[in-house]
């Protein structure tokens, strides 16, 4: 009996442990904290949720359009106690397009991918923008942006270098075959709001425009990397568009069209909507656009642009560096623009400015509304390997004036163009620039710097919190 009761005891003793070892593991399954982050943010939040608690499927074939808008909507309850923010996890989680809400954080995990659906159905469509006036593909209207909002306040858009890819093919075959009835979605838009952060992700392959801010304020852009394939068609990186105090820095692009183009509405109906962009900084920018801008001005600038400070900014076999593109018929202005601080590598042009840049809306635009565009200053720009040093063109009857243009160095490329300042109807100086510019603007005997501001513009002194977000892992 002694022998059996022992075998008893080892059964019952085995089951006991096995039991508790699975509960142990159960406990794990439910509540096994990995990793705890800390992230810079303009506002910090109270509540927090992962995707997958309201039946997220991070499979990139299953449509998460639902959920993110389920989650969204629970979520901007907690707006008036302390906001709150949407974790989306490991995984490709596929979506169309979905609005956000105020006091709110999207955040990306470094191995979480937002997949833009290709199902044209899961992308509402939107009327025209006001300034505007027609779709940029097809007059009629526009399909909403992947990630949507207006009339927002306090938003942050962040991660961990998560990815969110356009999946834009789709879109640029349709824009080749003249297939688009309505505009073409953007990846990031937001109208109307205020207090705005997009940060730390990597981008790819838009249909269009990647980041566009419009009509709003106080924005902060930094530590972006946005890729898309130097021929894809109207893929800008970032469009801060009829907005004032704008923070652009420390972002990498690469891109088919300009890297950062600055806008404000088009011809009479920017004009009309009259809502200029204003106090923008740009800085620490790395762009790689061989047919287009590091730093385009227009050519949509008929609200106005005003007091942009471009600093310490690389572009690599890049078309141009900092462009200002207008034409009779835009109105409005761009003056005040300061840049210092350039560094070329393989460049078509250094410096150039066009009047005469086409693209029109309709044929209601008023070719007698003149742009002024006055105070451009250069400072402190190295180039090399350029094949024209400027191309600067200003408009007969409106020349381009207050052009300033200091310590310049330019080195050329082996089969360099013989006019190398090639310059009409624009006025201003230049010191210790080679090579040496054309007769409109003359050398000044006594060196001096193009002036650049020495006060800072309110939201270079936006300090970001230091937020926490805890991950659980499952086993």
């Amino acid at each position: 009996m002694k022998p059996h009761n022992s075998y008893v005891t080892v059964i019952i003793s085995s089951v006991l442990i096995l039991g508790w070892l699975e509960m142990r593991v159960a406990e794990c399954r439910v509540a096994s904290y990995a990793d705890k982050f800390d992230y810079p943010a303009i506002n910090c939040r109270k509540h927090s949720a992962v995707l997958t608690d309201f039946g997220g499927v991070g499979d990139g074939k299953t449509s998460n359009t639902k959920v993110f808008e389920a989650a969204i909507s629970n979520l901007s309850h907690y707006a008036s106690d302390g906001g709150a923010q949407l974790v989306v996890p490991p995984g490709k989680w596929l979506t169309g397009s979905f609005n956000l809400t105020s006091h709110f954080t999207l955040f990306l995990h470094k191995d979480a991918v937002i997949l833009a659906s290709q199902d044209e159905s899961e992308w509402p469509s939107l009327p025209v923008l006001p300034s505007y006036g027609k779709g940029r593909d097809a007059p009629d209207g526009r399909f909403s942006s992947l990630i949507f909002g207006t009339n927002l306040t306090d938003v942050v858009i962040t991660g961990y270098n998560g990815t969110i890819d356009g999946q834009g093919a789709y879109w640029w075959q349709k824009f080749h075959k003249g297939e688009l009835k309505l505009t073409r979605p953007y990846m990031i838009e937001v109208m109307y709001s205020d207090q705005i952060q997009i940060s730390n992700l990597t981008l790819v392959n838009s249909p269009s425009w990647f980041v566009h801010p419009i009509y709003s304020s106080n924005i902060i852009i930094q530590g972006l990397t946005i890729l898309a394939p130097v021929d894809s068609p109207n893929t800008d990186g970032i469009d801060p568009d009829s907005c004032t105090n704008t923070r652009i820095e420390d972002c990498y692009i690469v891109s088919g069209d300009d890297c950062i183009a600055v806008k404000s509405g088009w011809d009479e109906y920017g004009i009309k909507f009259g809502m200029p962009t204003q106090r923008l900084i740009i800085r620490r920018l790395t762009c790689i656009s061989p047919d287009s801008a590091m730093i385009a001005l227009g050519s949509e600038m008929s609200g106005g642009i005003q007091d942009v400070r471009a600093e310490d900014n690389i572009a690599i076999n890049t078309q141009s560096a900092v462009r200002i593109k207008t034409a009779a018929g835009r109105g409005a202005y761009v003056k005040d623009i300061f840049v210092r601080g350039m560094s070329l590598d393989t460049m078509k042009y250094v410096f150039w400015m066009t009047g005469d840049y086409g693209s029109h809306p309709d044929p209601g635009f008023d070719p007698k509304a003149l742009p002024n565009i006055t105070g451009i200053n250069y400072r402190d720009v190295r180039a090399d390997n350029v094949t024209y040093s400027a191309k600067l063109g200003g408009i007969s009857g409106d020349p381009f004036t207050g052009i300033c243009i200091s310590n310049v160095t330019i080195g050329l490329t082996e089969k360099p163009k013989d006019l190398q300042w090639n310059c009409t109807d624009v006025e201003g100086v230049t010191s210790n620039v080679t090579p040496k510019a054309c007769d409109l603007l003359p050398e000044k005997e006594q060196k001096f710097d193009c002036p650049f501001p020495d006060d800072k513009l309110p939201i270079e002194s936006v300090q970001m919190k230091t937020c926490s977000l805890t991950t659980v892992s499952f086993f």
